[in-house]
């Protein structure tokens, strides 16, 4: 059995696959990523920029849509459908197999909607239907204007990957989102899922540079530790709000819990070890999602060890310890997530831009003779 494999069967995590290409969903890759124990994908905008911008797989479809008159926008999510629904039909065994926990293939609205709310929920109504399939999550950012829009798609029995979440505040009320959305509808819950994306690794990016900037013996004896302490604690709040009277009275209509979704889980600091993210976040009911180098590491080195909730008081002493230092973790996150949402726009615009230059066919020469 392989190191994948068992963190599902033995741990009760399960292990996607942060990324979608063409090339892998027809030449059998993504496949044999399932095959090796892959039970999920993710992608967002900077996923898809690089895979249809950086390649050719996607020129044929793109320029029969241009030339049947489809604006550069309605055929980006042409393509993104296309890519999607694909990698579902790969990924529908998995679904079946495990009654809808897992199998399930993730695509983000616009990431101009982050902060408009009617906007977010229009997109997700929209992407529900057109693909149509049980095992879709439509990934919705946790901002502020994210809650209600994930609350109602959740009352509309949509499936909602909560994605760009950074901090335990934010967290608790994406949970009182998906509680509530479940709370008000009026249909059956036990085929309503959500995921909740942790994002773990950017934490520590930021907090790092903060404390080398403080520089003390005590601030840098902290490097590498905040990621870790914030997501178990993530955690354990997860723990906390799926329990007692309330969540037992959804659960016996047939609800299921939002399952944290560890994401951002590869190691930037090559000074750490490359499975740093994975190995420290080991818990039932939850969900890693990882590109494919840091799959591999897992796969062939990882820790297999029920580590998320092993101390929590240790890590909210690191919390502490961090504010001791002078590092306020509520501005740390609150930065990430306007530099997530950023990011994300960016991509998605370069990727129009490209998509743009590429309909309106290689540049014409300008005055010369014949």
């Amino acid at each position: 059995m392989s190191n994948l494999e068992s963190l599902y069967q033995e741990h009760g995590q399960s292990p996607w696959l942060d990324n979608l290409r063409r090339d892998w969903i027809r030449n059998g890759e993504l496949a044999r990523w399932v095959a090796r124990g892959v039970r999920g994908v993710t992608s967002n905008p900077s996923i898809f920029e690089k895979a249809i911008g950086g390649s050719d797989d996607y020129d044929e479809q793109f320029s029969a849509l241009v030339a049947d008159g489809r604006e550069v926008v309605d055929a980006y999510w042409d393509l993104v459908t296309t890519d999607i629904e694909e990698a579902l039909e790969i990924l529908r065994p998995v679904y079946d197999a495990s009654d809808g926990e897992d199998g399930q293939v993730s695509v983000e609205v616009a990431p101009s909607l982050a902060h408009d709310t009617a906007g977010t929920l229009a997109a997700a109504e929209e992407l529900h239907q057109r693909i149509g399939e049980p095992n879709l999550y439509v990934k919705i950012p946790g901002t502020a204007a994210g809650l209600a829009a994930i609350r109602d798609a959740v009352t509309a029995g949509i499936n909602v990957n909560v994605t760009l979440l950074f901090s335990l505040e934010r967290y608790d009320a994406v949970i009182e989102a998906y509680l509530t959305g479940l709370e008000r509808r009026q249909g059956p819950v036990n085929h309503v899922t959500s995921v909740a994306s942790f994002f773990v690794s950017r934490v520590d990016v930021e907090v790092d540079k903060r404390l080398e900037a403080i520089g003390t013996d005590a601030a840098l004896a902290l490097k590498g530790k905040a990621a870790v302490a914030n997501a178990q604690l993530a955690y354990e709040l997860f723990t906390q709000r799926f329990s007692g009277p309330r969540w037992e009275a959804l659960a016996a209509r047939g609800a299921r819990v939002q399952r944290p979704l560890w994401a951002s889980t590869s190691t930037k600091d090559p000074s750490y070890p490359d499975t740093l993210y994975v190995d420290s976040l080991v818990a039932p009911d939850t969900v890693n999602t990882m590109p494919e180098k840091t799959l591999d590491a897992f796969d062939d080195h990882g820790t297999l060890a029920r580590t998320a909730d092993a101390d929590f008081d240790a890590a909210r002493e690191v919390l502490a310890r961090l504010a001791e230092v002078g590092v306020d973790l509520n501005d740390v996150t609150a930065q990430l997530e306007v530099e997530g949402v950023a990011s994300f726009t960016s991509s998605f615009d370069s990727l129009i831009e490209t998509l743009t230059a590429k309909a309106a066919g290689p540049a014409q020469p300008s005055g010369g003779k014949a």
